[in-house]
């Protein structure tokens, strides 16, 4: 585990792995979304534009939820509530995803774009970019998992404990990277369906109900005492909420919203030709 990679020099200013990851999973989920939007006809610029804007409100939403799970630390006046350093300022993930979407509704409705087809080129760089997030989460020793006396069982550091609380000198499941590896199959499986999608909206959804699986599983191995809903977790219930909202619409719009047939992306047209360009 590496949690600060160097500083700055004359700075003293701390450049954390987790951090840099992060930017790096950005980059590529912005580069990865421009380029499947194109084949819906929506330009990379808009593309940008709204992604930097919901990275703001989902940055703004992780950070709420984690203040209102962590109440009696923020009325205690934690430095790490408020801090700058990049692994508490980023707080729940899913608090922040939620944020992201209400927000794209508003942005795409004002700049006249289709939420469906716009949401559907976003979802692989969302796996993706998680991928990096928890390899990340893990070189920062946040997000940890129970005691275990496994042989995949990892022991963090001393800086690690440090910057985040996570326990030394004890193994602990590495639910980061279990979290990684889930997320490399749900972005493998949404390049395999969005090129064989039969309707808009079947990409974003799939990643919402698969993610929601994903979490609620991996919650179960994660020490996290961080709120409890009847006896679940505060993401188990938040992926709940969200697997349901995701299975209904998809259902609704598999059945009511169909790609036209010379749309199809397997078809040897236009544009599944650029598609395949693109992803090359």
């Amino acid at each position: 585990m590496l949690p600060e990679l160097f500083k700055i020099p004359g700075l003293d200013i701390p450049v954390s792995t987790y951090a840099l990851l992060l930017t790096i999973g950005f980059i590529s989920a912005l580069l990865l979304a421009g380029r499947l939007a194109v084949v819906d006809g929506i330009a990379k610029s808009r593309i940008c534009e709204l992604a930097i804007c919901l990275l703001l409100s989902g940055l703004v939403g992780s950070r709420l939820l984690m203040m209102l799970i962590n109440w009696r630390t923020v009325f205690a006046g934690s430095h790490r509530m408020f801090g700058f350093d990049s692994v508490h300022a980023v707080g729940f993930y899913l608090g922040g995803f939620l944020t992201a979407v209400a927000a794209s509704v508003i942005l795409m409705r004002v700049w006249h774009l289709p939420w469906h087809a716009t949401a559907d080129a976003f979802a692989p760089g969302l796996a993706l970019s998680n991928v990096l997030g928890r390899i990340g989460c893990f070189a920062a020793g946040c997000c940890w998992g129970k005691p275990t006396e496994s042989w995949i069982g990892v022991r963090f550091t001393e800086k690690a404990h440090e910057m985040n609380g996570v326990p030394v000198n004890i193994a602990l499941l590495p639910t980061q990277l279990i979290e990684a590896c889930a997320n490399v199959a749900i972005f493998a499986l949404l390049i395999y369906l969005w090129k064989r999608r039969s309707f808009r909206g079947q990409i974003i959804y799939a990643y919402m109900m698969l993610y929601s699986i994903e979490r609620f599983v991996v919650e179960f191995w994660r020490d996290d005492p961080r709120g409890q809903i009847m006896s679940l977790s505060t993401s188990q219930f938040i992926s709940l909420f969200m697997f349901s909202v995701a299975f209904i619409s998809y259902c609704w719009l598999r059945g009511s919203a169909p790609i036209p047939h010379s749309q199809h992306l397997d078809l040897p047209n236009r544009k599944s030709d650029q598609f395949e360009h693109s992803i090359k």
